[in-house]
């Protein structure tokens, strides 16, 4: 799906500060289009005199006049004249009779888009909101609704002043925002709530405060919530009177509500503002959740580690009492097998994720063929070129015993007794894994590849666990080539970061 960003560097000569201001609107369109009760588009000026739509966003609490989404069409031509007057004027046009979409008929409104720098000069206007509301809408006449729309045109008028979004401050698309529909104060000047939606009065009685918000001082009812309290925000005061763009989270009675202060700014001068919370107590726990199960897991690969480690220092102890080389050899690769898969493991317990950065850990494979390389008299110099990038577990793991496998066994074999190089060389698309490791030594013997343990485990790993492909071959050097080409067309839909909850 294209992004705002993609579509507005490929159709438009917008600027870096304006595609960064657009998104970040972008992030708070929904609770436009919630507060306006109607559809909201985001549109800016593409390179062959049109506009484009790059955002669209459909009202939580009202129908949605676009069944398929806009984003991505050019603008209507009924539409143009009135878009335009918004462009050129700066200021808000509504239409005087019905527009049409789909046969559905609606009133059509436009705001222009402007942004402030940071010496505060105003850029723009460089793009155009607009809202589309059937006019069968019958929630204009609610005392919420009258309240939801007077907001939105309050934040409307902003966005034409470049005042609105706050750069630094605006935290809409965060895990956990309050949304107009959890719950909206509107604050006069003192920081008198002059209007308090149910859903918010509902989530403050379950804090204690069981009486009517609209007019107090909402400062004070919070104040009243957080009694007793010897850590709360310095900030809070200004956030509840909604003199400063901020977010922040209050807890009483096992419950923890965030707020989110917008002051409103009119002919320069602020004239009140707007509060927004929201009941996040379930969210939090949720995040408390996620936190343990990340504990518990890297306390598990932590353990696992140790015993791998464990297990391979009983290897490495029973391979030095050996009386035979044979026996000795085989202990010495059932102990690096085991060592490699516990460097997997001690890098998954260092995350928080089931994503390792397989470089680190290529890096630590490295040093268990130096390892084999001083049993054999052999000087080896390992060189690395690309990178492998960060795969998930099911991946790695296999990944670095294979090439344990095929690292060690080119300097066991192939550079056994001399000094030679082993260059390994990764090469990664959204598609697929190359892998080349190379050496120096005699080469394969008799030109093929034998089919002993080691082979088998890597035709395994590689084609069995990994679906891929390995091929073993002489280099022009007159060493040995191995290929590895592994798919990662199926990464992105069966692995996922653990989501995170922001504060």
């Amino acid at each position: 799906m294209a992004t705002l960003r993609n579509l507005a560097t490929k159709y438009s000569s917008l600027g870096e500060p304006e595609i960064e201001w657009l998104e970040l609107l972008a992030l708070d369109l929904q609770l436009l289009a919630d507060l306006a009760l109607s559809d909201v588009v985001l549109w800016v000026p593409s390179t062959d005199g049109g506009y484009l739509a790059v955002a669209h966003s459909r009202p939580a609490g009202s129908v949605t006049l676009f069944y398929r989404d806009v984003i991505g069409d050019f603008l209507r031509s009924d539409w143009r004249e009135l878009v335009d007057e918004a462009m050129e004027t700066g200021r808000p046009v509504v239409s005087t009779s019905p527009a049409w979409y789909e046969e559905n008929p609606m009133r059509l409104a436009a705001y222009s888009v402007s942004r402030i720098d940071d010496q505060g000069h105003v850029h723009g206007p460089f793009a155009v909101v607009t809202v589309h509301t059937s006019v069968a809408d019958t929630q204009k006449a609610s005392r919420i609704g009258a309240a939801f729309r007077e907001v939105a045109e309050d934040l409307f008028g902003m966005i034409q002043n470049g005042l609105f979004p706050v750069p630094g401050n605006t935290r809409g698309g965060e895990q956990g925002a309050p949304r107009a529909s959890d719950g909206l104060v509107r604050v006069g000047l003192e920081g008198i709530a002059t209007f308090a939606s149910p859903n918010t009065q509902t989530t403050f009685n379950m804090l204690g405060r069981r009486d009517e918000i609209e007019g107090d001082n909402f400062s004070e009812v919070i104040a009243e919530v957080v009694k007793g309290q010897f850590d709360t925000n310095e900030s809070l005061p200004l956030i509840a009177q909604a003199k400063v763009a901020k977010r922040v989270e209050i807890e009483a009675r096992g419950r923890t509500i965030t707020l989110r202060s917008i002051p409103v700014i009119r002919d320069g001068a602020r004239v009140g503002g707007v509060v927004l919370t929201r009941d996040v107590t379930e969210l939090r726990q949720q995040a408390q959740e996620l936190i343990t199960k990340d504990a518990t897991i890297r306390e598990i690969h932590h353990r696992v580690k140790n015993n791998l480690q464990t297990v391979a220092s009983l290897l490495r102890v029973q391979a030095r009492r050996a009386r035979s080389e044979e026996a000795k050899q085989v202990l010495g690769q059932a102990m690096r097998r085991v060592a490699a898969i516990a460097v997997v493991h001690d890098t998954l317990s260092a995350g928080l994720s089931q994503i390792v950065d397989f470089d680190v850990v290529f890096d630590r494979v490295i040093g268990l063929a130096a390892e084999v390389a001083s049993l054999h008299n052999t000087t080896v110099h390992p060189r690395k070129e690309g990178l492998f990038g960060e795969l998930p577990s099911e991946y790695a793991t296999p990944l670095a015993l294979a090439l344990t496998e095929i690292v060690t066994n080119a300097v066991e074999h192939g550079l056994a007794g001399r000094e030679g190089e082993v260059f390994v060389r990764a090469d990664r698309t959204e598609e697929r894994l190359a892998v080349e490791v190379i050496d120096t030594g005699t080469g394969l013997p008799g030109g093929t590849v034998g089919d002993g343990l080691g082979t088998q485990i890597v035709r395994t790993l590689i084609e069995g666990e990994l679906g891929g492909s390995i091929t073993w071959g002489p280099d022009e050097r007159g060493g040995t080539r191995v290929a590895i080409q592994i798919p990662l067309h199926w990464i992105s839909a069966q692995t996922r970061e653990i989501p995170r909850v922001q504060a």
